[in-house]
């Protein structure tokens, strides 16, 4: 699939991945939509981008969610590119009762109900182009997860079993879908958790970005990242490791 040209929407594109992602495509030559929670972030990113478009969207609020779908289809009808990539990772002790719950049901609705949601009110769109792609960022601790942070783990899962069967039923239109799983990235996806350096077992930002292009560009829809093959490949064996 070509890389130059599309009209694109990233969730989460305020920061992290789905920024550098933006300014990937950007140079690129794509016309590139981010949407965030934070209004000074999309700001900034902006400020750093002219090129970029910006759109404030809390993805796990259906409202908000129908809004930017209505506002993509007048602003934007030539949509043929969603990267479903905003994400939330929180630490959930269930041996503690009840008291993580409404966390739980934020990291739910951002990390899944949203992809969901998403790709749902927008497929008629990228269906009316002659090429297009959806683009789930899903993680390597939805292979093997890391038990400390569970709901995140299982959201992942959940993602890259929703790219299965988008990818299967979508197999006669000219939609593609594509599960990005990166390791761990040096982003603030942790809170307040200070940010890993990059290292044998953490990427960068823009080496996530750079993969996800070739991704799309030769058309291999399922791509786990660095260290994340071996959550991928060796499953049982990475849960003791990681676990212990």
């Amino acid at each position: 699939m070509k890389v130059s040209g599309n009209t694109i929407l990233i969730t989460g594109g305020a920061t992290g991945i789905g920024l550098a992602l933006a300014e990937a495509f950007v140079d690129l030559g794509n016309k590139v939509v981010i949407c965030g929670r934070r209004r000074n972030k999309l700001l900034a990113a902006k400020k750093q981008n002219p090129q970029l478009e910006i759109r404030v969207c809390d993805v796990s609020r259906s409202a908000s969610r129908t809004a930017l779908v209505r506002w993509m289809e007048q602003r934007f009808p030539s949509l043929n590119i969603l990267v479903n990539n905003a994400g939330i990772q929180r630490r959930v002790d269930f041996s503690k009762g009840t008291r993580n719950l409404r966390q739980a049901d934020q990291e739910i609705a951002t990390n899944l109900v949203a992809p969901i949601h998403l790709t749902a009110l927008l497929l008629p769109l990228l269906r009316k182009q002659s090429r297009a792609a959806i683009v789930n960022i899903s993680s390597g601790l939805g292979f093997t997860p890391l038990a400390a942070v569970p709901v995140y783990c299982a959201t992942k899962a959940a993602i890259h079993s929703l790219s299965l069967s988008l990818r299967h039923q979508l197999r006669h239109t000219r939609v593609c879908v594509f599960e990005i799983a990166p390791p761990m990235v040096a982003t603030e996806l942790a809170g307040r958790r200070q940010r890993p350096e990059e290292d044998e077992y953490t990427m960068s930002t823009s080496a996530v970005a750079r993969e996800i292009v070739t991704a799309i560009e030769t058309e291999t829809y399922e791509v786990p990242l660095g260290a994340a093959v071996n959550l991928y490949e060796k499953r049982d064996q990475m849960f003791s490791a990681i676990n212990e």
